[in-house]
């Protein structure tokens, strides 16, 4: 039984060298914290806000603005306008959804060719932008 239990012990710290061998990050309290993401949110209201019009820009977010380098998570989309309740902010037609790895990959986003296209190409259909940016802890 005492070998059994030696085993058992052995195989769960191998297992959790094993883990910082192959790259998994095994955190303890000691551990400095690690950078957080950013998450950048942003809020076009259009100054003609039809159906073609707030598709057309979803479209150039998919374009321009996705599959950029350090990019941890991508959306862009019309207001989900069944979502009407007081508290909902119902003043505008697309959202932006950026995570980014690091301020430093959202800031290589901010100096892209392709961002900086995307605003030139469709600034002047823009009435007002908002730009969220905040620290996200990876959880």
């Amino acid at each position: 039984m005492r070998s059994i239990r030696l085993t058992v012990v052995l195989l769960v710290v191998v297992a959790a060298g094993a883990g910082v061998v192959v790259g998994h990050a095994v955190r303890t309290e000691a551990a400095p914290a690690a950078e957080p993401m950013i998450g950048h949110m942003v809020f076009f209201t259009l100054t003609d806000n039809s159906p073609a019009k707030v598709q057309a820009l979803v479209a150039a977010c998919d374009k321009y603005l996705s599959k950029h380098s350090g990019e941890v998570f991508y959306s862009a989309g019309p207001r989900a306008k069944e979502f009407n309740r007081d508290l909902n902010d119902q003043d505008w037609d697309v959202a932006l959804h950026l995570v980014f790895r690091s301020k430093a990959d959202h800031d290589k986003y901010q100096d892209a060719a392709r961002h900086k296209q995307f605003i030139e190409e469709n600034r002047a259909g823009w009435k007002k932008v908002r730009v969220f940016d905040s620290h996200l802890a990876a959880k």
